[in-house]
């Protein structure tokens, strides 16, 4: 028997020019050629995507393959932390979602070619043309339809129009309307009240803070508020959803009511009452960050910012604690200044002082 028929085919090696336009896009971390090809690690026993952000090996270690099952049938095994077998072998086509979900998670920040160009490694001139063959409108078309979808939802649900532009990443009113009033066939506050009102059903209690109001969905508590009276509460709730069905219901929602009263006294925590939360991207990594700050211990507002991964957004983050309609259960009294200060509070700096005073009594027991 002819021994040389017995041998496997050998793989097609690449030519030297393609390993080296491979090993530029390894360098470059290029996402638009991850499908094309993976790379090998000797060293590490690992291949990876093109744009994997895991550190550089040496060029001397590298092997590429056409395939993962090539890297496979070679001894490696898939990175984990680029999950290169994840793509569907559309390399165009998973480019462009990823940047689908990094627009999604980023709403409430500027979408400008550059941003996108320098997080893709992309020239902006190209990745839009790009984008826009695939998705058939361009990146910042696409941000504003996402951003329109959540003030649809928002309204809907009974927001205010302000409360509803900046939950869905408005960064302001100036042109809001001119932006959507053709999209939505009429200004938002027409869409709000013609839209289905949600229900809402509340009730107030006393609290260590005076008045309290606990108000909820069907899917949770959508809002906590403080204040001295039951009728200035009434009308806190009634401006945050002018148009929802407000209904009175003290015995379905007693057993939250005490839930929280112990978590304010440091006798038990809070993790299982459900919520009803519309936010941004941004403004649930900062009020997911809050739920974890330990009871007792506080944070800066630049603390935060670090800890969610965008250290320059120290002024958002006021911004989204600011904005939280969920008193106590995201707590963002635990958010200080700089220097140890209060800082500001949407229920007054006394009831702030109270529950940095109330959780600090309950951890030093």
């Amino acid at each position: 028997m002819n021994s040389e028929s017995e041998m496997p085919s050998p793989q097609p090696k690449p030519s030297d020019r393609s390993e080296d336009q491979f090993w530029s896009a390894v360098v470059t971390r290029d996402s638009a050629r991850d499908g094309e090809f993976v790379f090998a690690v000797s060293t590490t026993g690992v291949y990876c995507r093109p744009s994997c952000p895991a550190r550089r090996p040496r060029r001397e270690n590298v092997q590429f393959f056409s395939r993962p099952e090539q890297a496979e049938r070679a001894g490696y095994r898939a990175c984990l932390r680029c999950r290169p077998k994840s793509l569907s072998g559309n390399s165009q086509s998973d480019w462009v979602k990823e940047i689908c979900r990094y627009i999604e998670q980023h709403l409430d920040e500027p979408i400008t070619l550059q941003g996108l160009g320098k997080a893709f490694h992309q020239s902006p001139f190209h990745l839009q043309r790009r984008f826009k063959a695939v998705v058939g409108i361009t990146p910042r078309e696409y941000a504003d339809s996402c951003r329109l979808r959540l003030l649809k939802r928002n309204l809907q649900a009974g927001d205010n129009v302000t409360r509803a532009m900046y939950d869905a990443g408005y960064g302001s009113s100036s042109r809001l309307y001119e932006r959507t009033a053709s999209q939505l066939g009429m200004t938002p506050d027409k869409y709000r009240r013609g839209a289905i009102a949600a229900a809402i059903r509340y009730t107030c209690a006393d609290s260590p803070l005076g008045r309290m109001l606990v108000a909820a969905t069907e899917r949770g508590i959508c809002a906590i508020q403080f204040a001295e009276s039951d009728e200035e509460l009434l009308e806190g709730l009634k401006h945050e959803f002018p148009f929802a069905q407000r209904k009175p219901d003290d015995g379905g929602l007693k057993s939250w009511v005490s839930a929280l009263l112990s978590q304010m006294c440091g006798r038990e925590g809070h993790a299982s009452l459900p919520l009803d939360i519309r936010a941004t991207a941004f403004q649930r990594r900062v009020w997911t960050y809050l739920q974890s700050i330990p009871f007792g211990a506080t944070r800066s507002y630049s603390q935060v910012a670090k800890a969610i991964g965008q250290p320059s957004a120290t002024r958002a983050v006021a911004r989204a604690c600011a904005t939280n309609r969920i008193a106590v259960a995201i707590p963002c009294h635990r958010v200080v200044r700089e220097d140890g200060s209060m800082g500001g509070y949407r229920w007054g700096m006394e009831r702030k002082k109270t529950l940095l005073e109330l959780e600090h009594a309950s951890a030093g027991d």
